[in-house]
């Protein structure tokens, strides 16, 4: 069996991602006390909320998105491209949140905007849209520096979060959120590097091992296998797949029988408690079925009581589950070549 101790973990892990991936209680938390810092006065928005971001920030107000799903009031969507949708105006409210603030197409929804006289919230360390903010009077949320963007999600699903409850979009999931960073502090201690060596997030990550994963949820839980995917792509520098059930019974099952001749593949399917009925038998049928086609086949429960607990409980897993496939790999986590090579060639044209 392959180590995942804490030292075999450390040896890979020169930045200490681990760290900060078992600190989410701590983000949760602390992003609850910063937005309260940022003193945001109630904002009147019966045209919705947007979410304005790219990569840990996008994922953050999907996760945001989902776990209030069920309770909005008005729309809530995610915006992951330079432009808004036509929609947006003066009685949308829009959250740009980028980690960097420098994040060019987050600074072009800013930018459209002000264009579309839309009201506007931002979430950052600082950087050019700090400054945008601050000059046009925007309240700005301050995220802490010093992390890899994709480990402050905590910060930017509070953020996401807050503002739906600032703008009417949804109820405030203060308690909740409390909830859900007494969970995670929990599962932390059960999952990091100091958790026993046959614990579920290395016993996944080792199954997992030497495959392309392709990750499915319903409902909210779609949500969280995009975070998967994303995380499995940056932290191990693996190819995944996310996709979401029902729509993957219409046409990605048909693909699944070229898998045995195309590679070793893994589905894995994350469960919510909550999930339609039919969405429940759906996961279990396709998940049988996959059988015969996938290498490793994989059933994933969430914990929690709340929506939110859920979703925090399989980010934390799938968080983790990425990591110890870096190290199983003996690849840093930190390492993004193909990120910085693309902003780099882009920062030239």
């Amino acid at each position: 069996m392959s180590s995942l101790t804490p030292d075999a973990v450390t040896a890979v892990d020169t930045t200490r991602q681990a760290e900060d991936i078992g600190d989410l209680a701590v983000h949760l938390r602390d992003a609850l006390w910063r937005v309260e810092s940022a003193a945001i006065a109630p904002i009147q928005a019966p045209g919705g909320l947007i979410v304005a971001g790219m990569g840990g920030s996008a994922v953050g107000g999907r996760l945001a998105a989902a776990a209030v799903e069920s309770r909005l009031a008005r729309p809530m969507v995610v915006v992951d491209d330079y432009a808004l949708p036509g929609w947006a105006g003066p009685e949308t409210l829009v959250l740009c949140s980028s980690y960097s603030g420098g994040t060019e197409e987050t600074l072009s929804a800013y930018d459209d905007a002000v264009a579309r006289g839309a009201q506007r919230l931002v979430a950052t360390t600082g950087g050019e849209l700090a400054e945008r903010a601050r000059a046009d009077g925007v309240p700005v949320i301050p995220m802490p520096s010093g992390f890899q963007p994709r480990a402050a999600v905590g910060y930017a699903i509070v953020s996401a979060l807050e503002a739906a409850a600032v703008c009417g979009v949804a109820p405030s999931l203060r308690g909740e959120v409390e909830a859900a960073a007494a969970l995670a502090e929990e599962l932390a201690a059960e999952w990091g590097p100091e958790g026993a060596e046959d614990n579920e997030a290395k016993a996944l990550a080792r199954r997992l091992e030497g495959t392309v994963p392709v990750i499915a949820g319903a409902g909210p839980a779609a949500a969280a296998a995009y975070r998967w995917k994303c995380q499995v792509n940056e932290n191990a520098g693996l190819p995944a797949f996310a996709s979401a059930l029902p729509e993957l019974c219409h046409n990605e099952v048909v693909g699944w029988p070229a898998a045995k001749s195309l590679g070793r593949f893994a589905a894995v399917f994350l469960d919510d408690s909550d999930a339609h009925p039919r969405n429940a038998l759906r996961t279990e049928l396709v998940a049988a079925q996959t059988a015969d086609w996938a290498d490793v086949v994989e059933r994933v429960a969430p914990r929690g009581e709340s929506e939110l607990e859920r979703l925090v409980s399989l980010v934390l897993l799938g968080d983790l589950v990425s990591l110890y496939l870096a190290v199983l790999r003996g690849e840093d986590p930190v390492a993004i070549a193909p990120i910085d090579s693309l902003k780099a060639a882009l920062a030239e044209r």
